[in-house]
């Protein structure tokens, strides 16, 4: 079965940073689009990042852009979320998600999505 298990959240204050790893087990990695989204208490759950099959290209959400990085090892099964300039407003739980195909458009579609990690818990203090 398909398995996605992220780690690497914490607490950290305002400008610092993280790097969340999501580990990837029963799928064909590098034939996946693979994202993150967050969600955090009464709000819905939002994309943060995408990185498509081969790996070239990526897209980030206007409010993490030039602050975050999206990254993954094919060979490790492994996907990242670098994230710096962190923000008050980017306390959330981060989840790790992974899609075979498009069946919504636009491919930042959380319901395009049919794999979830567990989630990881980012809290940001002023």
């Amino acid at each position: 079965q398909v398995h996605l298990v992220e780690s690497g959240g914490g607490s950290v204050q305002a400008g610092g940073s993280l790097r969340l790893s999501c580990a990837a087990s029963g799928l064909t990695f590098g034939g996946m689009y693979m994202a993150w989204f967050r969600q955090a208490p009464g709000k819905q759950r939002d994309w943060v990042a995408v990185v498509a099959p081969g790996g070239h290209i990526i897209y980030y959400a206007d409010s993490v852009k030039g602050r975050f990085t999206i990254s993954q090892d094919n060979a490790k099964n492994m996907l990242y979320l670098q994230m710096d300039l962190l923000k008050p407003e980017d306390t959330a739980m981060y989840y790790c998600a992974a899609a075979s195909r498009l069946t919504i458009l636009p491919i930042t579609n959380a319901r395009n999505y049919n794999y979830w990690g567990q989630g990881t818990q980012v809290t940001v203090s002023s």
